[in-house]
């Protein structure tokens, strides 16, 4: 194929920002950052959409409480368009709402790019001020082709502060900063930051060690987005398809306020220094 075809973007007219949310490894808990991020943003008023691209693994409908949801296909110009599922002032895609929750996916690199693909090609957005994009973990073939597809306004990387899950950030940052792909990092998410007894909201045990994020964010000349800390309702919360901001931990709620208000800063100066420079 040629490299001009490979890199010929997929047309998302009223979308004005797309950002990734990525991690090396699963387990840390990005998703939970990229829905309760959208969340947040649509809570400021925001026209927000989430799409969830982790294909083999999808999550989203699950911590949306919409597993049984199915969204409206129809004709237009002989074309078969999706309408996404709306919740929590949310549009909402996923490869999840059409297979069974039990079904395993079989499909070779090609045939999840393709899909992926799909998702945005023939969903209707309509006007969306950020579009959030749930990663799969990892750096393979449908991470390539979102990036490839897709003009990006910056992605996000989540780890946990311990030098493993570092180590697999470190990958995930490094492929955004390819030169043929040189999407700008945002700013790392440090999750999991430390634990503290409902009992004791004073005490902090940092179980996973601690400030991995912030040397991240060195490494890569980035910012720290945010820390946020390991508590069980919000895990809780996700299970039962409730957000972040319908249990009580006030710490975990302003963490993910503090994310959007950065992640709105980030793209913002973004934006204007491409003016400056222009």
């Amino acid at each position: 194929m040629e490299k001009n075809k490979l890199f010929e973007k997929i047309p998302m007219t009223g979308v004005k920002n797309i950002i990734v949310v990525a991690s090396g490894k699963g387990g840390v808990g990005k998703s939970t950052v990229a829905a309760n991020l959208a969340i947040a943003l649509a809570r400021n008023g925001l026209k927000t959409a989430l799409v969830d691209a982790d294909i083999f693994g999808p999550s989203i409908p699950t911590m949306f409480g919409l597993e049984d949801a199915r969204p409206r296909v129809e004709s237009i110009e002989g074309k078969e368009v999706m309408s996404p599922i709306e919740k929590f002032g949310i549009k909402i895609i996923s490869i999840g709402f059409f297979i069974d929750r039990n079904q395993s996916l079989i499909w070779r690199g090609p045939m999840a790019s393709n899909a992926v693909k799909q998702l945005f090609e023939d969903t209707q957005w309509g006007e969306v001020d950020y579009m959030i994009i749930d990663f799969p973990p990892g750096t393979s073939d449908i991470q390539l082709t979102t990036v490839q597809k897709l003009n990006l306004a910056g992605a996000i990387i989540v780890t946990t502060p311990q030098e493993i899950a570092l180590n697999d950030a470190r990958k995930a940052s490094s492929m955004f900063m390819n030169p043929d792909l040189k999407v700008p990092i945002l700013g790392v998410v440090e999750n999991m930051s430390w634990f503290t007894p409902a009992a004791h909201p004073e005490e902090h045990y940092y179980l996973f060690g601690r400030g991995g994020g912030a040397k991240l964010a060195k490494e890569y000349d980035t910012n720290l987005l945010c820390q946020i800390p390991l508590v069980l309702e919000v895990g809780e919360a996700a299970e039962a398809g409730r957000s972040v901001f319908q249990q009580t931990n006030k710490t975990a709620v302003e963490a993910f306020e503090t994310l959007a208000g950065q992640v709105m800063e980030a793209t913002e100066n973004l934006k204007s220094n491409i003016e400056i420079t222009k």
